[in-house]
């Protein structure tokens, strides 16, 4: 991990400052992170968080704000992360001058009565980060989700749910003690495999049964599709929502700005 020792301690290349500057836009547009914030950052290990804590902890050096940062992973007891991942993972951090927590837990446990899908695995692990944010006294939890994420969820709710609903950049919970925040919303996936890439990020394979076959999976050819036709489609597709809200800080909170 020797290039991201030198952009920690040095000048960001090109690419990086885009990357960050591109996640400091959706931070922005949706006021997701302030001075004195306690921000627990969900890592799975994938591409997807690491870029997230990378961009949170550089943009930190030249902000003139301070906010907490606490990296946690959640290590399913069915799919353990070997132990010289662990190991990579923790120097990550220790890089980055982020605390990392690890934490065991069930994939399946007996309150899921033998049922299992995305939706009840992504459940779960909510609920652990929430118990760890009440604990901690924290009000914020930073996922690693991306545009390309936003985009593929308003396009499954659409069409396979009849909703035009999507996964929000900032959700309120137990009535806006507690936020889930999304700073990469209006970061495209390509730039996030292009920053990984570039500084040979420690990312590890996530274990899911689900990988290859979920909804998520099957919806992305065909935005890579849509995509053919025109390059703009993802944005498109994410500014489409946002025209249509009357109000986002009824959106934060889970209304719908039509039925108010």
């Amino acid at each position: 991990m020797d290039k991201l020792r030198e952009i920690v301690n040095g000048k960001l290349p090109p690419r990086v400052m885009r990357f960050v500057k591109q996640t400091g836009k959706g931070i922005n547009r949706f006021d997701m992170i302030n001075d004195g914030d306690s921000i627990i950052l969900g890592i799975s290990g994938g591409k997807d968080s690491l870029a997230l804590a990378l961009a949170l902890s550089l943009r930190k050096k030249w902000l003139p704000i301070n906010y907490k940062l606490h990296a946690v992973h959640i290590d399913w007891r069915e799919y353990p992360l070997p132990d010289e991942s662990a190991e990579r993972l923790k120097e990550f951090f220790e890089i980055l001058d982020v605390p990392y927590k690890i934490v065991k837990a069930a994939m399946f446990p007996e309150s899921f009565k033998g049922s299992f899908n995305c939706y009840l695995c992504s459940r779960n692990r909510k609920r652990i980060l929430f118990d760890l944010a009440d604990e901690w006294g924290y009000k914020k939890i930073a996922l690693g989700h991306h545009l390309d994420d936003i985009v593929d969820t308003t396009l499954i709710n659409l069409c396979f749910r009849g909703s035009f609903t999507t996964m929000l950049p900032v959700q309120e919970f137990f009535k806006g003690k507690l936020e889930i925040i999304r700073p990469m919303c209006e970061v495209p996936e390509s730039m996030v495999k292009n920053i990984t890439s570039f500084l040979e990020l420690p990312v590890q394979n996530i274990n899911c049964p689900f990988r290859e076959t979920n909804l998520r999976a099957s919806i992305k050819p065909i935005v890579r599709e849509l995509s053919h036709i025109d390059n703009k489609t993802r944005q498109h597709i994410y500014k489409a929502f946002w025209k249509k809200a009357d109000n986002f800080t009824d959106l934060k909170s889970g209304l719908n700005p039509r039925e108010k």
